[in-house]
């Protein structure tokens, strides 16, 4: 009798945890914006490698999406032309795929972090327009191919167009000029025509850039090549821009007829630089009046911090049906590269999640917004 009293206890213990596990996996970021938009992380090597194996843990748990931070830059991608490294790509890719998640590739042309030969002949001298067309073809092309129908989506071109709405004089602009943007989404399309293909930007309130984006998609359209949607980064601090701004700009970007992607988000509580003094003498008073928190923000900038998460993301359920994905430029504070920008050796607090490897308090009061009428 006293066998059969402890297996029922043991049962109804077992049945019990399960219980509580269930509750506590349904009460994350992914099943709370199950039925509103994505939500994603940009993953690092040691995450795509699982040898970060907390942040893993939390990426696996609280995220539908993943974007890759680095290892799909041309770069890495394709160090020498014609000899491509897919090695930390397919890992990528394979880890999201195995989690069920939405998969972005970041990012197909992009005038930094691109190896030195694409834009060279072998004396060194800027090559016509016909070689770089057929070097940017045959990356994109090649890369594209590659995670054909597993990738779900491109951020085809990336960070075109100044705060002013000119064209960013890159060597892509010098050499093929307007018109390299509209190929690299013919080339994605062609490689890939089930993917959703994306133009991203920063700063991307402003209104002269905001102005020329929408041009430019709607032009690319008018040729019948697909634009699904425009990539707001989100790289922003307490002060500015202001919601009102940014709302603009997202009901804009959305009258283009493609869907919002905010895709690098993340909320420096640090004070900007810009516009500081250059004086060499200024130096040390300058790191510290930029890098004032290296132990923790002090309650008052939390509660602001906090605040600012939550109005975003207000922001962001309101105009649900504008948007496609949210994704955080990182996992936790600790890995995130506002650390030492644009101040080497910097303290930031950004992420949602902590340098212990724990949900910040404004997690769970994010997921409460979307239980609200």
């Amino acid at each position: 009798m006293k066998k059969i009293v402890a297996l029922l206890g043991i049962l109804a213990l077992t049945v019990s945890c399960k219980t509580a596990g269930t509750a506590s996996s349904d009460n994350t970021l992914k099943s709370a914006f199950k039925n509103k938009f994505y939500i994603g992380t940009a993953m690092s090597l040691p995450q795509v490698n699982e040898t970060d194996t907390k942040s893993v843990e939390i990426i696996k748990n609280q995220f539908s999406s993943i974007v890759a931070e680095n290892c799909m830059k041309s770069m890495f991608l394709q160090p020498e032309e014609g000899k491509f490294f897919f090695d930390d790509a397919d890992k990528f890719v394979a880890f999201g795929e195995k989690n069920k998640m939405f998969i972005i590739g970041h990012t197909l042309v992009w005038h930094s972090q691109l190896p030195k030969w694409f834009f060279v002949d072998k004396d060194g001298k800027d090559v016509s327009a016909e070689i770089l067309k057929q070097r940017m073809k045959n990356h994109i092309t090649t890369v594209v191919t590659r995670y054909k129908d597993r990738v779900k989506g491109w951020d085809v071109v990336n960070e075109a167009i100044m705060e002013d709405g000119s064209y960013r004089k890159s060597k892509f602009y010098e050499i093929l000029g307007k018109e390299f943007i509209p190929l690299a989404f013919q080339y994605a399309q062609e490689a890939d025509p089930n993917a959703e293909l994306y133009y991203n930007d920063y700063n991307e309130w402003h209104p002269g850039k905001v102005q020329t984006v929408i041009k430019m998609v709607e032009n690319i359209k008018s040729r019948g090549i697909r634009v699904d949607g425009v990539g707001m980064q989100t790289h922003v601090g307490l002060d500015s821009p202001s919601i009102s701004e940014y709302e603009k700009a997202l009901v804009d970007y959305a009258s283009a007829g493609v869907k919002v992607n905010v895709t690098e988000m993340e909320i420096s509580a640090l004070p900007s630089p810009w516009g500081t003094s250059a004086n060499v003498s200024d130096t040390v008073e300058y790191q510290a009046k930029m890098n004032p928190y290296t132990k923790g923000l002090p309650e008052n900038v939390k509660a602001e911090w906090e605040n600012r998460y939550l109005d975003f993301f207000r922001l962001f359920l309101k105009h649900q049906d504008k948007i496609r994905r949210v994704t955080l430029w990182g996992v936790t504070d600790n890995q995130s590269w506002k650390n030492d920008f644009p101040v080497k050796g910097r303290t930031d607090y950004p992420l949602l999640f902590d340098r212990n490897d724990q949900a910040k308090p404004v997690v769970k009061k994010i997921i409460q917004l979307t239980k609200e009428k």
